[in-house]
């Protein structure tokens, strides 16, 4: 279905998965997309991003305020997924398949992909990881040692810019000849997480669908503004919309 006229998958975690492992057994280029109201917002000022997330292959609900949009055009919301969740099951897949895994960050971020990568093999020690730390100002593709060629031998790609930046980034990457990509995702700050330089929710705050409060005492500086349009923005116009 579609909220705000953005298009958003609403099925049980089980299926989510399996549309997961059906993506990586394909040759072919899979974008997914975990939309919040944050997406959903910025997509309104930005035809672009909207276009790009109402052509991703799956679009995961995530956010509290998805299940709130829902309930108020009759649905019930089948599973609630952050990215950090569904990166954990990709990587846990790609462990067990023998998916090579390429990590691209913004050159200022809390986490490199070295680092990134660091904390990710001491789970996942037999995974192939490699990346690249590249300004997210410009679409460009990461160059050097982390060339084209080499973005196109990885099977899934996993992009921390932050949206919209993210999700454009990993569609410039549909267009690549000869390309392994089977399947790309933006994941926001999920690499801090991994690396610890942000301690995520405690398992009850998540189901209690709270994360975005502890992230706001965490960040309250950086997390007001993207707060109030979730929670007081976001409403309104879905309370609104016809």
């Amino acid at each position: 279905m579609k909220i705000l006229d953005i298009k958003v998958d609403n099925m049980p975690k089980k299926e989510i998965l399996q549309r997961v492992v059906d993506f990586l057994s394909e040759n072919k280029f899979h974008q997914i997309a975990t939309v919040n109201p944050e997406f959903i917002l910025q997509a309104q000022k930005d035809e672009k991003f909207k276009n790009i997330l109402n052509s991703c292959d799956l679009n995961i609900a995530d956010g509290t305020g998805i299940w709130f949009a829902l309930l108020r055009y009759g649905k019930f919301l089948k599973a609630r997924m952050a990215g950090a969740d569904l990166m954990e099951e990709i990587l846990s897949l790609a462990s067990s398949n023998n998916h090579p895994i390429f990590l691209v960050t913004n050159n200022k971020s809390l986490s490199t992909w070295e680092e990134t990568r660091a904390a990710i093999l001491k789970k996942y020690p037999r995974l192939t990881i490699g990346g690249s730390n590249i300004n997210n100002n410009s679409s460009y593709l990461p160059t050097g040692q982390a060339g084209e060629l080499l973005v196109t031998s990885y099977n899934i790609v996993f992009c921390s810019f932050g949206a919209p930046d993210q999700e454009i980034f990993i569609d410039s990457l549909k267009t690549l000849k000869d390309s392994k990509i089977k399947l790309a995702m933006g994941v926001g700050g999920s690499f801090d997480f991994l690396t610890g330089k942000i301690k995520r929710a405690p398992g009850c705050i998540r189901k209690a669908g709270l994360e975005w409060l502890w992230r706001f005492l965490q960040e309250p500086t950086y997390r007001a503004k993207r707060i109030f349009n979730a929670t007081i923005v976001f409403p309104i116009k879905i309370i609104f919309n016809k």
